[in-house]
């Protein structure tokens, strides 16, 4: 019993410190939950929405797309990760200011909550005590507020996004982070779309704040490990996503949108384009509508290079589906992503729900 409490604390110990262990470097990963996406409806089309957006949503997407807004809109999204550990929800609200001008702020937290705390339930003699167990939550969360004007040139629009991230580790730690992103969609006269979003184009910066009584509590948990306090500073470097799309007429009320887009990290990772000034992987998605009321949509994306077991290559994709339903200014979107898990990703069930404001006048 007391090397499986042991074995729990050491585990705790490293989840705990995982993000702050690489903190003076410039992280890959850093702040992913605002990478995750929002909206039920771009998560069945693969998130390949960036030159397509043009709803509240696109405050996330690419907020040069609030300019296509005719009137105020709110969105509210959830969705849970990890077999229901972890919890996700959005909310967003865009108005039009003027034929020129749009605005919009959005909320996202992704958290865990009702974490047990283990770290003290064996004594200084080696007693196990399950009074000293403790509950904490951990929770990330973003603000972000958005502005999107039209450019002189007909068809080319602009957007930037101001944001706030706040992440919560318990009473361990904190931190506050702010960045910008910036987006710009163009139109052609065929109604072909083109869409470029940057994120984090200052280099996101998050300040942690280690309570140090706290890491002193569990300093010493691993012989050899963790006994130095972490770095306090972490920064996010920039990310690209550009995307063509187009919607085409079909016979009768049926409509199909189909969109590719291209997402690029600046750093060396696992996508099937990967080289050390950059990595790429593509996205796809298609909507298929009827009468502007019923929507069928599928996509994939993540195409990710996997090294199994025996040292062989392999290619994994992470394939999406979804449905929607729009009436009288009431839009309700529901995806499932990763089916016949085909990526190292766990499927997940997402909710949204789009009011648009000509639903009360």
């Amino acid at each position: 019993m007391f090397k499986i409490y042991s074995l729990k604390k050491t585990l705790f110990v490293v989840c705990l410190f995982i993000t702050t262990a690489l903190f003076a470097q410039t992280a890959k990963y850093s702040n992913e939950f605002l990478n995750i996406g929002v909206d039920a409806g771009s998560f069945g089309m693969a998130n390949a929405v960036v030159a397509n957006t043009g709803d509240v949503n696109s405050g996330y997407w690419n907020p040069a797309g609030l300019l296509e807004l005719e009137d105020n809109q709110l969105s509210l999204m959830h969705a849970s990760y990890f077999a229901n550990i972890a919890n996700y929800d959005y909310a967003a609200f865009a108005m039009p200011l003027d034929k020129n001008s749009a605005v919009g702020i959005s909320i996202i937290r992704f958290g865990v909550d009702d974490i047990l705390n283990t770290t003290q339930l064996i004594d200084d003699q080696g007693n196990i005590d399950y009074n000293r167990i403790s509950l904490f939550s951990t929770a990330d969360y973003g603000v972000t507020f958005s502005y999107a004007r039209h450019l002189p040139l007909d068809g080319l629009r602009f957007g930037i996004n101001a944001k706030v991230v706040r992440r919560i580790i318990g009473d361990f730690a904190s931190s506050w982070g702010f960045g910008l992103d910036a987006g710009v969609k163009f139109e052609t006269k065929n109604d072909w779309k083109f869409g470029l979003m940057a994120r984090d184009i200052t280099t996101t910066f998050n300040a942690w704040n280690i309570d140090e009584d706290k890491f002193a509590e569990i300093q010493g948990a691993v012989e050899g490990q963790n006994q130095d306090l972490p770095e306090t500073t972490e920064i996010t470097i920039p990310k690209l996503q550009f995307g063509v799309g187009k919607e085409f007429d079909l016979h009768s009320e049926f409509s199909l949108l189909a969109e590719a887009d291209l997402n690029f990290r600046f750093a060396q990772t696992n996508d099937i384009i990967s080289t050390s000034f950059t990595s790429i992987t593509p996205a796809m998605g298609v909507q298929g509508g009827y009468a502007d009321i019923v929507f069928v949509r599928m996509g994939v994306g993540n195409f990710q290079n996997i090294t199994q077991l025996d040292g062989s290559e392999s290619i994994s994709f992470q394939p999406n589906i979804g449905v929607g339903f729009k009436y009288k200014g009431i839009k309700v979107d529901y995806a499932l992503t990763d089916i016949g898990d085909q990526s190292a990703a766990l499927y997940s069930n997402v909710f949204s729900v789009t009011l648009d404001w000509s639903l009360f006048r």
